[in-house]
């Protein structure tokens, strides 16, 4: 199996209104499976750098992240962005399940408290949202979260449905802490709050996609929304800049990210079927006529003969 990285907008630069936003895409091939995968990314307007993080597009396994880096925490932008190394590390060269999932997130969360308290006095951590692949086929997906980052599958009919529910302090039932809100997210990776990330296997279909988001874009772009900016024409990598766009337009001024994998229906493994199934025709077509060819098919003809 051969996997060919083709960049479609790599790493351009959107200025304006003092943000900068930068795209990539990418289509990841293999004999029976295609994906194409895209992002998004902008900086906050409070931001002098950009606090969210995502994977590349061009590693080994089927695995993405998009991290938030809690904004007001200490080293946040080094946070995100060692969550999502910190996560590849462990997963790029090995099949990933729930609890292999689990244990990269878990291991991050004490990897990024340690080094956050080597270096300051003060508390930091991020939220997160990924995605890994566990068939071939790239159907099967796991979905991991910690925070307040989200998950939607898109279907065939540009319907967005939710995968995840963030870990707010309202939705886990739990008191904020003084002078917090509800809305905040209660687990985060990085402060040692989190014993067992939530995961979900969800399933994909062809020409369906997996999205994931910040909170910059996903409180001011709704799943509908996102739905129909993402079903058009335009290059994937476009798309997401548009949702992204979107957000600022709706009064976001958060880091915003959303990265899409799109599981696009792949010519060469509609071949391979049609040549299996070629391949088993002609099979129980030999085995039909070599069986009326073998001796035993012929010996009731044989018996008639000596009869006469």
């Amino acid at each position: 199996m051969t996997s060919v990285v083709t960049p479609s907008d790599s790493a351009s630069a959107h200025r304006g209104r003092s943000r900068v936003m930068a795209t990539l895409g990418a289509d990841v091939a293999r004999a029976w499976s295609r994906l194409s995968i895209a992002t998004a990314s902008g900086v906050g307007s409070h931001h002098r750098v950009n606090e969210d993080s995502h994977s590349p597009l061009d590693g080994i396994a089927p695995v993405y992240l998009v991290a938030d880096g809690v904004g007001g925490g200490a080293m946040a932008s080094w946070a995100s962005r060692h969550l999502v190394t910190s996560v590849h590390r462990r997963l790029e060269r090995r099949r990933a399940d729930a609890a292999t999932l689990s244990k990269a997130l878990l291991d991050a969360d004490r990897e990024i408290a340690r080094g956050i308290a080597h270096r300051s006095g003060a508390s930091g951590a991020a939220t997160v949202v990924a995605c890994a692949a566990v068939d071939l086929l790239r159907a099967s997906w796991l979905v991991a979260w910690v925070g307040d980052c989200r998950a939607y599958v898109l279907d065939r009919n540009g319907k967005a449905a939710p995968v995840t529910r963030d870990d707010t302090y309202r939705n886990l039932d739990e008191v904020p802490p003084p002078g917090g809100s509800p809305d905040d997210p209660a687990r985060m990776i990085g402060n040692g709050a989190v014993s067992a990330p939530n995961v979900v296997r969800v399933q994909l279909g062809w020409d369906e996609m997996l999205v994931l988001a910040s909170d910059g874009v996903h409180k001011f772009v709704d799943a509908a929304a996102v739905a129909r900016y993402l079903r058009d024409d335009a290059p994937l990598a476009r798309r997401c800049q548009r949702i992204v766009d979107a957000a600022r337009s709706n009064g976001s001024e958060d880091d915003a990210t959303v990265l899409v994998v799109h599981r696009r229906r792949e010519p060469r493994a509609t071949l391979a079927r049609h040549a299996i199934a070629a391949i088993l025709v002609a099979a129980a077509l030999t085995f039909g006529v070599m069986h009326w060819l073998s001796p035993a098919a012929e010996a009731p003809r044989t018996t008639m003969e000596v009869a006469q």
